[in-house]
């Protein structure tokens, strides 16, 4: 979002674009009630939205290990004994990669409960726990903290990093979407972006290490390490297998990832 938040290019693009704040989950039910006509969205949205097509180009993704995306579990429970998760549900897409991974590989017996993103809570309630985005961030930094405050012991597993030790493939977030066939114009605002974005991370490690409580370097490396941001090949055959997966254990409905027509790049 560099080039729609930062000069030189804001004031132009405010002129062609209107932009709202909210989670992907919501961005994907405005694309559905057609009160948006572009969104980042959980990939999972596009499997209740066939219609959807994808922006070329851009991506939220992870090669390796992500650490804003964690499963949280007792130790003394291992994962194939677990009978209830509670879900941040921010993201569809997560909810339904943590359902995955427990139906194929896991415990298919366990039970979801949506919760609110508060890792106590979650604990008190269930036997782990899936937390996303900046409170996945915060909890791997009060790690110690909680361990001394409460006297338990956890496990964090980074979700993609178990995704990839399974099935080989990177673990795919979010995308572009839009309801309409998308102009090589807009996919160039939004590409260009992308790429003004990761050309000041340093800026970018300033502007946010004011606004979440996390230290500055490990934004710096979150941003330039954990996170792969260009639809390349590999990303597509990582949602296809994702979508594979999803109809196969009966979480999301048989989707085909069309992508004809796409320019990745």
């Amino acid at each position: 979002m560099w080039d729609f938040t930062h000069p030189p290019l804001n004031e132009e693009l405010a002129g062609r674009y209107r932009v709202d704040w909210m989670l992907p989950s919501e961005c994907a039910d405005r694309l559905l009630s057609g009160t948006a006509d572009i969104g980042n969205v959980p990939i999972a949205a596009l499997a209740a939205n066939p219609e959807l097509r994808i922006v070329p180009g851009c991506v939220i993704a992870s090669k390796g290990r992500i650490r804003s995306l964690l499963l949280v579990r007792r130790a003394a429970r291992e994962l194939g004994a677990i009978r209830t998760v509670a879900l941040d549900t921010a993201s569809r897409t997560t909810v339904t990669y943590a359902q995955i991974l427990f139906k194929k590989w896991w415990n298919p017996e366990a039970q979801f409960v949506p919760m609110a993103a508060d890792l106590d809570a979650m604990l008190e309630r269930a036997d782990a726990a899936v937390v996303i985005g900046d409170p996945a961030l915060m909890a791997l930094e009060e790690r110690a903290n909680r361990s001394e405050r409460t006297s338990e012991e956890l496990v964090y597993h980074d979700l993609a990093v178990e995704w990839r030790a399974l099935t080989g493939l990177p673990y795919v977030s979010a995308v572009w979407a839009a309801r309409e066939d998308v102009s090589e114009s807009v996919a160039a605002d939004f590409l260009a972006s992308r790429d003004h974005g990761r050309a000041n991370t340093d800026a970018l490690v300033a502007e946010w290490s004011k606004k979440i409580a996390v230290p500055a370097e490990t934004i710096r490396t979150y941003l330039s390490e954990n996170i792969h941001y260009v639809l390349d090949e590999e990303c597509v055959e990582g949602m296809r297998g994702f979508f594979r997966a999803a109809a196969e254990v009966g979480v999301l409905p048989e989707y085909e990832l069309k992508l004809e027509s796409q320019r990745v790049s």
